[in-house]
């Protein structure tokens, strides 16, 4: 049975740096202005009650206008110039906020599995009218709600051409610091865009199959979609990692599992491609220069590529070989990077190819998980869903304990092809065990 509760919100305001701030215009980059990132992401943080009896809301709301001073830029508004480049202006203007309260308690929310599909999740996290544009519309849009046991969540909207998941984690991490006391954020943000521009004259080094020029496969009707998670426990990781042969990765084993199960329930036909992508962060890559405190997009996007018949009927070692060459060139991460920026210039800021495409982005080293406003770690932090051709990687608790050592996998499919693809991973997992 399907939890269900009621969500009392105020109405939204804007919430602005506490003080002043520069008015000036910044431009985004080549690699965050992307048509692929020209979107809002939600996420969620629940949260137990905490010794004190501090008001959540009251506390975030005063450290989201402290925070918005050094982060001044989410304050803004996003317009086009020559040839699309987004830029940002920075007006002040602020952030959407929500305070709201719930007539459910964090156990019962744990009890119906904490874990997209959240339930009720458009009330914890309500489309405010009119908010959801790309240009000229409120950045950030965050809804504070109280839960009867004395714990909240924290739900947050994100224009995506903004941050990345660790650049979004770093800017509520210096709403947490100053929530919880201290005089300033201890990363200082970097702005810094142009380090991700594309060179003059542009000039790609790889060959980027990920952009490949490919008529769009169809999207399913959106009724019939539905949403479920697949948690894997640290025994199920184990075998799958066995299964995907020697030196396999967490990420690599759980890719090619989900990317292979997800072909067949689909029913990829022979001799068409199928296609698997993953965001790499490249913020640490030796000879790019980005600085500490960068908070724009700083991924890239390597795809493997194969025909889904011999995806189908190949091994999961198969696969999973598929994504390590994949992720060869990332082995030259600055230089596939200043690529990726220079095609991106070149062909005018093209989608990824979404020709049978799946993307699994790992989000389990983000950060969402030390995310602290004054009540300790989050009982879940991370993506509040999935989309048809989007899944995560998120680090969960397989128990009672407090380590992360399992993870969960929420896929949206068409009602059908969930059952078809839960059946692929249990017979799947049972080769590997």
């Amino acid at each position: 049975m399907t939890l269900t509760f009621d969500v009392r919100r105020q109405h939204p305001e804007l919430v602005g740096p506490a003080r002043q701030t520069p008015r000036e215009t910044k431009r985004l980059s080549d690699i965050d202005d992307q048509d692929g990132l020209r979107k809002h992401i939600p996420f969620v943080l629940f949260y137990r009650r905490g010794a004190a009896a501090a008001d959540p809301a009251r506390v975030v709301r005063h450290a989201l206008g402290e925070a918005l001073v050094p982060y001044y830029p989410l304050a803004g508004r996003l317009r086009e110039v020559e040839g699309r480049k987004l830029v940002v202006d920075c007006t002040g203007e602020g952030v959407l906020f929500v305070e709201a309260d719930a007539g459910v308690r964090l156990a019962e929310l744990e009890a119906a599995g904490l874990t997209p599909p959240f339930p009720c999740m458009d009330q914890l996290l309500f489309d405010v009218d009119g908010s959801d544009g790309v240009l000229t519309c409120p950045l950030l849009l965050i809804q504070v709600t109280r839960l009867l046991c004395g714990g909240f969540v924290f739900a947050l909207r994100l224009n995506h051409t903004m941050c990345d998941a660790a650049g979004i984690v770093q800017f509520m991490s210096a709403v947490g610091e100053l929530a919880r006391g201290l005089p300033a954020p201890t990363v200082t943000p970097v702005w810094s865009r142009e380090l991700l521009n594309a060179r003059s004259p542009p000039r790609p080094s790889f060959s980027h199959n990920e952009y490949d020029p490919v008529p769009p496969t169809p999207f399913p009707p959106p009724g019939d979609m539905v949403t479920r998670t697949f948690t894997f426990v640290p025994a199920d990781i184990a075998a799958i990692k066995k299964g995907g042969g020697k030196a396999t990765t967490t990420f690599e084993a759980l890719a090619a599992l989900i990317w292979r199960a997800r072909t067949a329930a689909l029913k990829i036909p022979a001799g068409e491609d199928a296609r698997l992508a993953f965001p790499a962060d490249v913020r640490r890559a030796r000879g790019l220069g980005l600085p500490a405190g960068y908070y724009g997009n700083a991924c890239v996007y390597p795809a493997a590529v194969a025909d889904a018949g011999a995806l189908r009927c190949g091994s999961l070692g198969d696969a999973a070989e598929l994504v390590r060459e994949a992720k060869k060139p990332l082995a030259a991460a600055a230089e596939y990077a200043r690529s990726t920026a220079d095609l991106l210039a070149l062909r005018g800021r093209p989608l990824l190819a979404l020709g049978n495409l799946f993307i699994v982005s790992d989000n389990r080293r983000a950060g969402f998980g030390g995310v602290d406003f004054g009540w300790g770690q989050p009982a879940y932090g991370g993506p509040a869903g999935a989309m048809f051709v989007l899944s995560f990687l998120v680090a969960v608790r397989s128990g009672d304990g407090e380590e992360e050592d399992a993870v969960a996998v929420p896929v949206v499919l068409p009602r059908a092809a969930m059952d078809r693809f839960a059946s692929e991973l249990k017979t799947m997992l049972a080769a590997v065990r």
